[in-house]
């Protein structure tokens, strides 16, 4: 095996172990719920708060890795996460859980994160390599996704919902491994570079006032209104901070020339409905499941078999794929066949109460994202030169993990609002809403270039290209 090769094996265990613990405690909420004496409400809350948090702080972390070094910033980000693992193993209640859970292993994510994308982008120089890694990486963070309810069925059945974060520690302590004797940092770090602090307070508290507005829905009305308000405002307030320092001569926390660019744009809304319908679908089947139907963590975990089954099978395929078709069209049909996952899902567990009724739609939905996701990462990372695949790498992972929390807190709030009511009422509406963000993806998806943009002349800043072919030592 080459060392590049084997610098990538680290890269796509810290996606996958990232994504995994973003879906696994789905299938834990009775237990959680009953250990640490909260509510589904509770434990929604901890699993929006922790992918929140990731998405606030991803643009941030992706600045930090220039300024301390990106193996460096690995390396601290997957400490900070297994303290924040740990922590959760043995929490004696909600807050501890969340302090665990929700922020550390949040920062933690948000840390070592953007460096596994920028190393990526400064190690696989050519076009072909580059796209094949960011290949398996979006590969394994979707199948860590798609698999998490499984894994955390199976360890929470044998063990116990706590092992399952003992199970997180363990990994991420091995990737910090790894990594150490793999990986191998090709620029050195910048400590001279000048963070944009109120640019990274506002760009995180836009975030997080959005979000909260929309877990208040159920709640009050006009406080989930000002909220939104609110958060809209502080973001507008931080794409001005971000002009006035560029017509400063001071550096930004994130580059205008990103939002500038037709291609990135609709590739990053597409990224965001897509890691939508993924949580957001993982979620609500997991809590109707458990709080609707009893069933425990494990048998709920088995139902997710079929879509770790679907997202494997295309996933294998995508590069197939790649060579016959546009990435458009990757794209367009992975969309089409979702939504049609997410109908299965509505239409068949109405008409049958067995198991079995899930499986189809399940199947059908993992199938559909495992085709799209390598495409849009690929869309969005090639609309930009190599002066820019640092911010673009952060501002794409960030999209996607709000596009993860949004799934929690619409889908979610959606089903617990309606838990009490009539059976099966608050699954039907949670799912519509996400078809609803299926049919959007669709519909941006649609306005992507038919033929790929020749790649933009890097700038220059684009010291990268002297230094990247270095090899992993």
């Amino acid at each position: 095996m080459t060392d590049l090769k084997r610098a990538l094996i680290p890269f796509a265990l810290a996606q996958f172990i990232c994504s995994f613990a973003g879906s696994n405690m789905n299938v834990m909420i009775n237990d959680i719920s009953a250990d640490l004496d909260t509510t589904v409400a509770g434990v929604q809350l901890a699993i929006t708060i922790f992918l929140l948090v990731m998405a606030a702080l991803m643009i941030p972390g992706g600045r930090l890795t220039d300024r301390i070094g990106r193996k460096r910033c690995l390396t601290v980000g997957l400490l900070v996460y297994a303290a924040g693992a740990l922590l959760s193993a043995a929490a004696p209640g909600l807050g501890v859980l969340i302090l665990g859970n929700s922020l550390l292993e949040g920062v933690g994510t948000a840390m070592l994160i953007p460096p596994v994308y920028i190393l990526t982008t400064l190690l696989f120089t050519s076009t072909t390599s580059r796209a094949k890694a960011f290949g398996a990486i979006s590969a394994l963070g979707g199948i860590g996704a798609a698999a998490g309810p499984l894994i955390g069925g199976l360890i929470t059945t044998a063990v116990s919902w706590r092992a399952a974060f003992g199970f997180q520690a363990a990994v991420v302590l091995l990737i910090a491994v790894l990594s150490r004797l793999w990986v191998y940092d090709p620029l050195p770090p910048d400590p001279s570079q000048k963070m944009d602090t109120a640019g990274a307070v506002l760009s995180a508290l836009g975030l997080v006032l959005l979000v909260s507005g929309i877990l208040a829905a159920d709640d009050n009305v006009w406080l989930m209104l000002g909220l939104l308000v609110a958060g809209a405002g502080v973001l507008a307030w931080f794409f001005a901070s971000v002009r006035a320092r560029e017509r400063a001569g001071r550096q930004a926390l994130l580059s205008t020339a990103l939002f500038r660019n037709r291609t990135s744009n609709i590739g990053l809304i597409t990224q965001c409905a897509q890691w939508l319908m993924l949580m957001g679908t993982s979620f609500v089947v997991s809590a109707y499941l458990q709080v609707e139907r009893g069933y425990n963590a494990i048998e709920t975990g088995l139902v997710f078999t079929a879509t770790t089954a679907g997202l494997l099978i295309s996933s294998l395929a995508a590069g197939r794929f790649a060579r016959r078709r546009a990435q458009r069209t990757l794209i367009l049909v992975g969309f089409v066949i979702t939504v049609v996952g997410v109908v299965l899902l509505l239409t068949l567990v109405r008409v049958s109460d067995a198991v079995w009724a899930f499986a189809p739609g399940l199947f059908v939905l993992g199938f559909g994202l495992g085709g799209m996701l390598t495409p849009s990462v690929n869309v969005v990372q090639s609309a930009f030169g190599e002066d820019l695949q640092g911010e673009i790498s952060g501002l794409s992972r960030s999209v996607s993990n709000l596009g993860s929390a949004l799934g929690g807190a619409v889908a979610g709030t959606i089903l617990v609002a309606h838990l009490g009511s009539r059976p099966g009422t608050g699954y039907t509406v949670a799912m519509l809403s996400v078809v609803l963000a299926g049919i959007i993806g669709l519909v941006a998806a649609w306005f992507l270039p038919r033929t790929p943009a020749p790649l933009p002349e890097s700038g220059p800043d684009a010291r990268t290209s002297a230094v990247a072919g270095r090899r992993v030592s």
